[in-house]
C-alpha cells in the first residue's frame, strides 16, 4: 500500500510545495483569530488559514453549498489527485473509497445558526447554512465535486485521531481488494465552540505551541485539511507514479477510560498493535510524529507511553502543532502528510518555539530547526478525547526498488 498523492490546506502553507517549505523552515501559523468575535477572551491566538479561496478549487459545487470545512478537504481531494499525476476520469475509473476524518464536522456553522437563534429567534435561521451542518458532507462533496459513482463514503467522527482512523480504514478497503484507491484524512475549520471548550479547560496556550517545553501553556487551535491518494503498490508500479511513502500498518486502541484524560496504557497498546501489524521492531522507528499537543498532561502521558514501548532509547519525537497548531480531526492526516514528505525527501521537521526541554519529557524534539536524515520508517501518533489512539506507521520507498519491481513484474510476464 503506497501514497502517491498528497492534498494540504494549512497555515503554514496550501499545497505540497508550500506545506514542504513551510515544515523545512520551520514557519509559524500562529496569529490572532479573525474568525470569530474574541471580545471577553484573554488571550485568542490560532493558527487559521487567512488566504483560502474555495473558488480556486470548486468546479462542480457553489462554494455555499459547502461548509469550510467541506471546502478544505475538496480542495486538498482535488491536489492529491493532481499531485499523484491522474486526472479525475483516471479516479472515476477506479473503485474508489473517500474517507474523511473530522472532530467538529461544520460546527462553524453551528456557531452560526446558534448566534441567529439566540439574537433574532429560530424564525431566522437560514436553511442554506443549515443544509450544510450534516458532517456527511465532507466525504460527499468530495464525491460530488470529482463526479465519482459507486464509491464507498464514510466521514469518521473519532476527534483528534479521525485522520488516522481514515488512513487505517483505507488501508484497510485496498488490502482487501475492495477499492482500488482510496481519498483518506480529515478536515476541519476554526470555530468558536471548540475554542472555547479548549479555553475553559484551561488549555489555550496565550501565544504559542511549546510542545515538551517546561514553559509549555496548552494548544492553540487550527485548521486546514490533509488528503491522502493511496492505492496498491501494483497500481502504482503499472502507471509509473511518484510514490512518497509505503503504508506499513497501523494499531487502534480505545479506553474510553477518561472524557479528556490520556491514558498513557492505552496508547502504549496501540503503538505496539501498529508495531505488530506493520511487522516491525521499535528500534526500526527512525522518529514520530508525536500527538503533541503542548498542554501539560497530554505531553508527559504521551512521552511516558513511547518510553514504555521503546525502553530509555527514544527516537526523536516532534510536533508539528507547533506550526499549525491543533488541526483537530485533520490533525494526524496533515501529520501522516508531513511523515511521507520526510520519507520522501529526508529530513525530519522541527518542534518550534522551544526553550527548555522540561525534564519529564526528556524527548530530542528537534528543537526549532530542521534536520537533514536518511529515515526508513516512522511512527505517526493520533490521540483523541474519549480515549480514541490511532498510530500509523510508514515506511520509505525507493525509487530504485521500483525499478527492480517492475523489472521482476516484467520477467514474469
Amino acid at each position: 500500500m503506497v501514497i502517491t498523492g498528497l492534498g494540504v490546506v494549512t497555515s503554514i502553507g496550501t499545497g505540497v510545495d508550500a506545506f514542504a517549505e513551510g515544515l523545512r523552515a520551520g514557519r509559524s501559523g500562529a496569529k490572532p483569530i479573525s474568525a470569530f468575535d474574541t471580545t471577553g477572551f484573554a488571550h485568542s491566538n490560532a493558527c487559521e488559514i487567512t488566504d483560502f479561496e474555495p473558488e480556486a478549487w470548486l468546479r462542480e459545487l457553489s462554494a455555499d453549498e459547502l461548509g469550510r470545512a467541506a471546502q478544505f478537504a475538496v480542495a486538498g481531494s482535488r491536489m492529491a489527485v493532481a499531485d499523484a499525476g491522474l486526472a479525475e476520469e483516471d479516479v472515476q475509473a477506479r473503485r474508489t473509497l473517500v474517507s474523511i476524518g473530522t472532530t467538529d464536522g461544520e460546527s462553524r456553522d453551528l456557531d452560526h445558526l446558534t448566534a441567529l437563534q439566540v439574537t433574532e429567534g429560530q424564525d431566522r435561521l437560514d436553511a442554506t447554512v443549515a443544509r450544510r451542518v450534516w458532517p456527511g458532507r465532507l466525504s460527499a462533496g468530495i464525491v460530488r465535486e470529482l463526479g465519482l459513482e459507486d464509491v464507498e463514503t464514510v466521514t469518521v467522527p473519532t476527534a483528534c485521531a479521525a485522520g488516522n482512523y481514515a488512513v487505517g480504514y483505507g488501508y484497510d478497503a485496498i488490502s482487501s481488494g475492495d477499492v482500488e484507491m482510496a481519498l483518506c484524512g480529515g478536515a476541519d475549520a476554526l470555530c468558536r465552540k471548540t475554542f472555547t471548550g479548549f479555553y475553559r479547560l484551561g488549555t489555550i496556550a496565550p501565544d504559542v505551541c511549546r510542545p515538551f517545553d517546561t514553559d509549555r501553556q496548552g494548544i492553540l487551535t487550527g485548521e486546514g485539511a490533509g488528503i491522502l491518494l493511496m492505492e496498491s503498490l501494483e497500481s502504482a508500479l503499472a502507471r509509473g507514479a511518484r510514490i512518497y511513502a509505503e503504508v506499513l500498518g497501523y494499531g487502534l486502541s480505545c479506553d474510553a477510560s477518561h472524557p479528556v484524560a490520556p491514558d498513557r496504557d492505552s496508547i502504549a497498546r496501540c503503538i505496539t498493535a501498529a508495531h505488530r501489524n506493520a511487522g516491525i521492531e521499535a528500534s526500526d522507528v527512525d522518529f514520530i510524529s508525536a500527538h503533541g499537543t503542548g498542554t501539560r498532561a497530554n505531553d508527559v502521558t504521551e512521552v511516558g507511553a513511547i518510553r514504555q514501548v521503546f525502553g530509555d532509547e527514544l527516537p526523536r519525537t516532534v510536533s508539528i502543532k507547533s506550526m499549525i497548531g491543533h488541526t483537530m480531526g485533520a490533525a494526524s492526516a496533515l501529520a501522516s502528510a508531513a511523515c511521507s514528505l520526510a520519507l520522501r525527501e529526508g529530513f525530519i521537521p522541527p518542534t518550534i518555539n522551544h526553550r527548555t526541554t522540561d525534564p519529564e519529557c526528556g524527548v530530542d524534539c528537534v528543537p526549532n530547526e530542521a534536520v537533514e536524515a536518511e529515515l526508513k520508517v516512522v511512527q505517526n501518533n493520533g490521540l483523541a478525547f474519549g480515549g480514541n489512539n490511532a498510530v500509523l506507521v510508514l515506511g520509505r520507498w525507493d525509487d530504485d526498488a521500483s525499478e527492480q519491481a517492475n523489472g521482476s513484474s516484467q520477467e514474469r510476464s
